[in-house]
């Protein structure tokens, strides 16, 4: 237990004195030279710093209590504001360990030059998420700036936080509430891309890769996943015209974009080069991905996995989230660079009906 201010001095006087004592009875007089022998010892046991350190820990302790009181008051008081308030404490608390994380790898990338593509796949994930929630996190930050006006964010994050807030601040609660409406949001989008590609394969000249992916999106629209070797049988129209990521029309490329959960509001020039850019970057996590293996994935990766390739993973089992994982790991390992335009269609391809249930929205 840490020493009160006033007990140390009284124990650092009664040392004192008790060396003063010692040097008069064993020499009869009091000589500078003694004193500062006899201060020696003392000066050792307690500096300065010593001193600083024990009234740290005796003030950290008292604050530490404090807060326990205060959460225990809320807890009893007001229950649906202590959840927000812990919820917010521990959100800090992860924010502040997932940066250090990322300023670590950042540094490891330097130091040894490494590249994105060659991270392990839980470090590249980490700063995937971590660059998505900064962006999302910044207007809110800025609102703050102001004075007093960190009291209106508090309101807008309490009835907003969908909205407002980074995955750090939410409930287990509102992470799978929250999760479900993402998903229904782009899963408007599966039609409009089916629809999309049914009217593009007219324009096919070669009548077999026509009549494979016609065929592919009615078996899609029928209710039914496709197999893998299906969708790569088109994979040779998703590198060039008329489906290759630049060739794309700038509609097609708008829904593709919701997909992803990123803004269709941009000139096309930007949306092809936003598109081009996630889509590279996911091909590189799916190999990443493939060097651990999923089976070195927890049951919360392996959903979170799911979830960000298109699959609404909190309804299913985890059995059902490995199998189809394994599906599309099996596309993408077959992708070259100048294809990833079908990984993103396979968004549509393999989670539209998975598992067989029509997900019309």
């Amino acid at each position: 237990m840490a020493l009160s201010c006033s007990s140390l001095c009284s124990r650092l006087s009664l040392i004192r004195l008790c060396g003063l004592r010692t040097n008069r009875i064993t020499h009869g007089l009091y000589s500078p030279y003694l004193s500062r022998q006899s201060r020696l010892p003392l000066c050792r046991h307690y500096t300065s710093s010593k001193v600083r350190r024990g009234i740290g820990r005796y003030v950290a302790t008292r604050l530490q209590w404090a807060n326990e009181k205060y959460e225990g008051f809320l807890k009893r008081r007001f229950p649906r504001f202590f959840l927000l308030y812990h919820t917010f404490v521990e959100g800090f608390k992860l924010l502040y360990r997932d940066a250090k994380d990322v300023r670590r790898i950042k540094a490891k990338m330097l130091s040894d030059g490494v590249k994105f593509q060659d991270l392990p796949y839980r470090e590249m994930e980490k700063l995937r998420r971590f660059r998505r929630d900064m962006i999302k996190a910044i207007p809110l930050v800025v609102i703050s700036v102001p004075p007093f006006a960190n009291y209106l964010v508090f309101v807008l994050m309490y009835f907003f936080p969908r909205q407002l807030l980074i995955p750090h601040f939410w409930t287990p609660r509102q992470q799978v509430e929250f999760r479900g409406i993402y998903h229904s949001l782009r899963a408007r989008h599966h039609w409009p891309v089916l629809r999309g590609l049914k009217d593009t394969s007219r324009q096919v000249s070669n009548a077999q890769l026509q009549g494979c992916l016609a065929g592919l999106c009615a078996k899609v629209q029928s209710g039914a996943t496709p197999k893998v070797s299906e969708i790569l049988a088109v994979r040779r129209l998703f590198s060039g015209p008329p489906l290759g990521m630049r060739r794309m029309s700038v509609d097609h490329m708008r829904h593709i974009s919701s997909l992803l959960l990123l803004t269709p509001r941009l000139p096309g020039f930007l949306i092809s080069r936003r598109l081009n850019n996630h889509a590279l970057e996911l091909l590189q996590l799916d190999r990443a991905l493939a060097r651990l293996g999923p089976h070195q994935l927890s049951d919360a990766e392996l959903r979170q996995a799911c979830y960000v390739r298109g699959l609404n993973s909190d309804v299913l089992g985890v059995n059902q989230c490995r199998e189809w994982l394994s599906q599309w790991l099996q596309v993408s390992s077959s992708l070259k660079d100048s294809e990833v335009s079908l990984l993103l269609h396979s968004i549509v391809f393999l989670a539209a009906n998975y598992p067989n249930v029509l997900s019309r929205h």
